[in-house]
């Protein structure tokens, strides 16, 4: 339910690149020939195959050792389509998106992801938001593609916002929750995070687990772990069903309308085409490969589904007249 990226005729804004000399961990994947998905050092020598399996090492060099923090935003990312109508501030530390009658605007990481910690934070359209969409999510490419998805429906003046949560697998959607923030999420920036690993999936709102989609494999539901995906965002007008299913129409007097962007980090796994060997490593005990929710956490995801979602799709029996996917069993 979101606007896929497009690309568009216009001239990219020539911008200063600046760079960030601190030093931090990534993480490089490769695709061994003949295996399934691994990962190796980063211009590492040539070492024994491994077994087939998933394998995560840190990248000794410094040239390729670093996390993107904030103040990236033009070495991480590109502008996918509405190129005027997308900008870069402070040297690097803010990014916006607009949107008028003309056009909105989007862009994307130049780095693809296997798993690993996403988090962004933004601040939304302010005053009369409605009919706007305001998407950032994760996305592979193809007919067949993964996605995972925050998007943020406008609203009238003094209505909620409704995050609107969704998650593909190999081409597959209709599973969609949808929660009221329990805060203005225009007044200032909150931090959105998306956890992705072998086991499952989190969903997080300034650090509160909202939402949970495991990984059910064992009873037939794909999951995603084959397909590396980049990070997308773009604001986009769909006042045909984002306010109120449609009824409530984009004003386009109060245009421009401006999402920002800022503080964005990747403790994640960046794919790569490139062929080589891998070697067994300790280093998955990263805390997001393994993350699952503790007590204190479940009873903040119990808090956030029982008062903040309007929207459960393992509950809608008008939609799955013959029921839902066999994983709502298990939630």
């Amino acid at each position: 339910m979101r606007r896929r990226d497009m690309i568009g005729g216009d001239t990219m804004l020539g911008r200063t690149t600046t760079t960030t000399t601190t030093t931090f961990l990534q993480w490089v994947c490769y695709h061994h020939q003949g295996f399934q998905t691994q990962t190796s050092l980063a211009h590492a020598p040539s070492y024994p195959a491994a077994s087939p399996s998933l394998l995560f090492s840190p990248s000794p060099f410094s040239f390729s050792t670093r996390v993107i923090t904030n103040g990236t935003f033009d070495q991480s990312f590109e502008i996918t389509w509405g190129y005027d109508h997308a900008n870069i501030h402070d040297d690097g530390e803010l990014l916006t998106l607009t949107l008028d009658k003309r056009s909105g605007s989007g862009f994307r990481s130049k780095n693809e992801y296997l798993f690993g910690k996403i988090t962004m934070q933004i601040k939304l359209v302010q005053g009369n938001s409605a009919g706007t969409v305001t998407a950032y999510y994760l996305s592979s490419e193809g007919e067949f593609h993964d996605e995972i998805d925050f998007e943020f429906l406008g609203n009238t003046s003094g209505d909620p916002y409704t995050l609107h949560t969704n998650v593909y697998c190999q081409g597959k959607g209709d599973r969609e929750e949808q929660f009221f923030l329990w805060f203005d999420p225009t007044a200032d920036f909150h931090t959105y995070t998306i956890i992705w690993n072998p086991q499952r999936i989190l969903f997080y709102v300034d650090e509160i687990p909202i939402r949970e989609f495991r990984n059910h494999e064992a009873i037939g539901v794909p999951f995603l772990n084959t397909q590396p995906m980049r990070i997308h965002s773009s604001i986009w007008n769909a006042e045909e069903w984002a306010t109120r299913g449609g009824s409530v129409k984009t004003d386009w007097s109060r245009a421009p309308f401006t999402a920002s962007y800022r503080n964005f980090t990747a403790d994640a796994c960046i794919w790569s085409s490139l062929r080589g060997s891998s070697f067994p490593s300790n280093s998955t005990r990263r805390p997001w490969f393994r993350e699952k929710l503790n007590t204190a956490a479940v009873r903040k995801l119990k808090w956030a589904q029982k008062y903040h979602r309007v929207y459960n799709y393992c509950t809608d029996k008008w939609r799955f007249p013959e029921g839902p996917g066999p994983e709502c069993k298990f939630v």
